[in-house]
């Protein structure tokens, strides 16, 4: 059974330390560890125009938008290859180049647009106040996280990337262990945020929290199948779920 949350004010302290009569001790480091794409920023036209190009450049039908939602944040061969079984691996490699190809172009173009969620600088600022580690783990290549965090500025906000150029695709959960085991983060003390079953099955796996978002390409019923231990249905929520996560009081 998933969380219920109440909402925070955006200006509320994360982590109160100053409690009275509290024994106080160093706080124990905390990471927080977010998906890029439909969880930071909505890049699904983007996607979609991407997959279109590549179908194109072989000859096919575009495939369904719903499909091609679905595959987000899945390694780019992975995701090809379950939207066009019936095509060799050579064919997913090719259409995978296709891809990035027609990505490029069409970031590059002057009309492009990544829109962060609603709440996204506010909750990195609060977490970053409260001295909270920023992390992010995503199918993205490191050439388009980077210049999709670039693009807004905020490529010096996290401690890590993690990447599908680092390692095996969610929701495998290598890239998210070798995201904690550089900063010294310990599984109880970290949370994995993400809009799809990829993300929340990879935290499962690394045996960290997994936190779902509504926002993004999968239905929130998926999420909670998957294991979300809480669904956010806004930015502004996650204060109070990571104080009932992680005990603060």
């Amino acid at each position: 059974m998933r969380l219920a949350v109440c909402r925070n004010s955006p200006s509320q302290n994360l982590f109160d330390h100053s409690r009275k009569n509290a024994v106080q001790s160093d706080p124990p480091l905390r990471f927080v560890v977010f998906d890029c794409d439909g969880t930071l920023v909505d890049s699904a036209s983007a996607i979609i125009e991407a997959m279109n190009r590549a179908w194109d450049a072989e000859g096919l039908p575009a495939p369904d938008p719903t499909n091609v939602r679905s595959v987000v944040g899945l390694h780019l061969v992975e995701a090809i290859g379950r939207l066009h079984p019936e095509g060799s691996t050579a064919d997913h490699n090719r259409m995978a180049d296709h891809y990035k190809g027609a990505f490029f172009e069409i970031r590059n173009q002057p009309d492009h647009a990544e829109p962060l969620y609603e709440g996204t600088l506010e909750v990195l600022d609060r977490l970053d106040e409260a001295g909270v580690l920023l992390g992010v783990a995503t199918g993205k290549s490191r050439r388009g996280l980077e210049a999709t965090l670039d693009r807004h500025g905020l490529l010096e906000r996290f401690v890590n990337l993690k990447t599908s150029d680092d390692g095996p695709g969610k929701p495998n959960p290598t890239i998210l262990q070798d995201a904690m085991r550089e900063v010294g983060a310990e599984r109880e003390n970290t949370v994995m945020i993400g809009d799809t079953v990829y993300d929340i099955s990879m935290a499962v796996n690394a045996q960290v929290k997994p936190i779902g978002v509504n926002w993004g390409y999968h239905a929130t019923q998926e999420l909670e199948a998957a294991g979300a231990a809480a669904i956010l249905g806004s930015f502004h929520d996650l204060d109070s779920t990571l104080q009932i996560l992680w005990g603060v009081r």
